[in-house]
């Protein structure tokens, strides 16, 4: 009897080792086949909005062309957290994509302004600045660096 029981926990601990191990590297996330960079797209307005799948932030790439962020407004960059603005000509500036009001994601840019869907609130496209509520803090400014035609985040 002692055998027989030896036996099955040696099946019992086998199968639920496989059975571990399989749930394991089932869970592990990373397929290795998203590799793909998601261009621009439009959304609001005309406004560009990104969502690069590129870690940039990594130094993996640019995260926009210079071409990309039109004059007088932005693109926001989702897997990035970032949105990018020229508010003038040649001028390129960087926030986070992170409404200080709530913590929502801002969505688009629109008539000069970085717009968040929870609320409305919106900020200026050249300081991040808060220009209608209910948020009280700008966005915070990130490091982007322009290099040729590239923007790259610092």
């Amino acid at each position: 009897m002692a055998d027989e029981l030896h036996t099955r926990r040696a099946v019992f601990a086998g199968v639920g080792a496989g059975g571990l191990a399989l749930a394991i590297s089932a869970c592990s996330g990373d397929s290795g086949t998203d590799t793909a960079q998601t261009a621009p797209s439009t959304a609001g307005s005309g406004a560009p909005e990104a969502s690069a799948t590129q870690s940039s932030a990594s130094g993996g790439g640019a995260l926009a062309k210079k071409a990309d962020i039109p004059v007088g407004g932005g693109t926001v960059f989702k897997d990035q957290k970032v949105v990018v603005t020229q508010p003038t000509e040649g001028e390129f500036k960087a926030f986070s994509a992170i409404c200080t009001h709530k913590g929502c994601p801002v969505s688009s840019v629109e008539d000069g302004a970085i717009v968040c869907p929870c609320h409305n609130s919106r900020f200026a496209i050249a300081d991040g600045s808060v220009t209608g509520g209910p948020a009280q803090q700008p966005l915070a400014a990130q490091e982007i660096k322009v290099e040729g035609d590239d923007i790259l985040l610092a």
